[in-house]
């Protein structure tokens, strides 16, 4: 399989693009304005996005729906993305510069280690984007009329805080997948389903049990193309403390779970057309990431078999949002 891969997808295709000695992704060269991009990571927004427009779907199945609310949640979204990125960069910067294994899913957006920006700059930013963070939350709270959205937003920032950050730092201590899971398979559907509706009562929990599996599964897969500098910098994430082959294995397991619940739901009268063709993609991308076992970190096998992971994290998120909407 894999040399049928590399006919289509030359190794280099999965790395951050560079120019110069530099290694920033410039669109003319020295450019400030394209570093700041590549810092932001804009499509990392996807996995923002989809935990909110879940959660809002939610929502909308119990006549609970507003224009502005979506507005807003996802300005949050924006401004939390950001947050995330350039906190984890200025937390990361060792390890990122000892990284020759990173991929576009992982690895930070290497504007530090490639001395593309300062830290302090991006530290600032961070502390700006947290800022807009509360200013949603606010907007949010109002909207709703409740301090729910603004208390999630809080438990957002701090959980991102515990990731990355003294005293607590639990991505290098152990467990940073698991706070992963809790704010995107957590948090987010929670706020956005709290946003437009005003209360937690009638939220469906079956559907947070896929979000968490999905979360977790896509957190633990980023894990696996930094295990090299990760080991390195002492850094316990889920591919150190448990090696890249168990951790494969676990993602499997966990996205295996997931399929289980979604085809549940499936039968359960969720669906339309569509819904059909996710499940056979999770399901086909299931069966690639099987044939993908055992890949090293660096290697264009385990590139595929991260993307083929975080893709069936983020298709039931999109699949289930877009039957909630039309039923």
């Amino acid at each position: 399989m894999i040399s049928i891969i590399k006919r289509f997808f030359p190794e280099s295709s999965f790395k951050h693009v560079k120019e110069g000695q530099a290694g920033c992704f410039n669109f003319s060269r020295n450019s400030t304005w394209s570093a700041w991009f590549q810092a932001a990571r804009m499509p990392s927004q996807v996995y923002i996005f989809l935990p909110l427009l879940m959660g809002q779907a939610m929502a909308f199945t119990q006549g609970a729906f507003s224009w502005s609310v979506f507005l807003f949640c996802h300005l949050y979204g924006l401004a939390m993305q950001l947050f995330i990125v350039f906190a984890n960069d200025v937390a990361d910067e060792d390890t990122d510069r000892l990284n020759s294994t990173y991929t576009i899913f992982s690895g930070g957006s290497r504007v530090l280690a490639d001395d593309c920006l300062s830290s302090r700059s991006l530290f600032s930013a961070a502390g700006v984007s947290a800022l807009l963070c509360l200013l949603a939350g606010v907007l949010l709270a109002w909207f709703s009329s409740g301090w729910g959205p603004l208390l999630l937003v809080l438990l957002g920032l701090v959980l991102l805080w515990a990731y990355s950050f003294k005293p607590f730092r639990l991505s290098y201590r152990g467990g940073g997948e698991l706070l992963q899971m809790l704010g995107v398979g957590g948090v987010l559907p929670m706020l956005g389903y709290l946003a437009q509706h005003g209360s937690l009562s009638g939220i469906y929990w079956p559907y947070m049990g896929l979000m968490l599996l999905l979360a977790l599964s896509c957190a633990m897969s980023t894990s696996l193309p930094d295990e090299p500098s990760d080991r390195l910098s002492l850094k316990k994430s889920s591919s150190v403390l448990l090696g890249g082959r168990l951790n494969q294995r676990l993602i499997l397991a966990l996205n295996a779970g997931a399929f289980f619940l979604l085809a549940l739901f499936m039968l359960h009268g969720l669906g339309y057309t569509g819904m059909y063709l996710i499940a056979l993609l999770c399901l086909g991308l299931w069966f690639s990431g099987v044939l993908l076992l055992d890949q090293k970190p660096g290697s264009l096998g385990l590139s595929v078999f991260v993307a083929s992971s975080v893709s069936f994290s983020l298709l039931p998120m999109a699949g289930v949002s877009m039957a909630l909407f039309i039923s």
